[in-house]
């Protein structure tokens, strides 16, 4: 087992695709923490529009700039991933008061199941508050002509051509 760092935070999600929300919040925790450790869920019951090393690649090249923060894909519970990391600190992000009692009962759970383990909780910046990834789907899929021109007040540009292109393919 790799020894606990209290300067080192695990992030997760599913990234799919990742936003400018969540590049704020992993901006935000690299200057929080000696190391950052973006974890990227693997839920075999959801069917992601990107594949698991999509999302590492995504997620790797936005954060790319940051050279505390690494990226790498996981499967089964958080805080095993954070032990196995030797973490000792889970940065969530809050958009909205309705994401508190879920993020509160699963820091709750969590703790109980790694008590070694901390959860940090890190409040959306409010232009991104309102950011979800199913949103960014609905824009990309529906958004028809001006989607493209639309996608950039929500996710990073390197994510916008993938991501228009993954749409394409599923509405064939």
């Amino acid at each position: 087992m790799t020894a606990t760092s209290t300067r080192h935070a695990v992030y997760v999600g599913s990234f799919d695709p990742p936003t400018l929300g969540h590049l704020d919040i992993i901006r935000r925790g690299a200057r929080l923490f000696d190391k950052l450790t973006v974890g990227i869920g693997i839920n075999p019951d959801k069917k992601p529009l990107f594949d698991p090393q999509e999302r590492l690649e995504l997620v790797s090249k936005i954060a790319a700039d940051l050279p505390n923060v690494e990226v790498a894909c996981f499967e089964g519970l958080t805080v095993n991933f954070a032990t196995s990391l030797g973490a000792s600190v889970l940065l969530r992000g809050v958009r909205t008061v309705s994401d508190i009692e879920m993020e509160f009962t699963m820091a709750l759970t969590n703790h109980v199941l790694a008590s070694t383990i901390e959860t940090v909780f890190l409040m959306a910046s409010e232009k991104y508050s309102h950011i979800s990834s199913t949103l960014i789907k609905q824009i990309a899929s529906l958004g028809r002509d001006q989607a493209e021109k639309n996608l950039k007040d929500f996710v990073p540009k390197a994510v916008i051509k993938p991501l228009m292109s993954k749409v394409r393919q599923r509405t064939r």
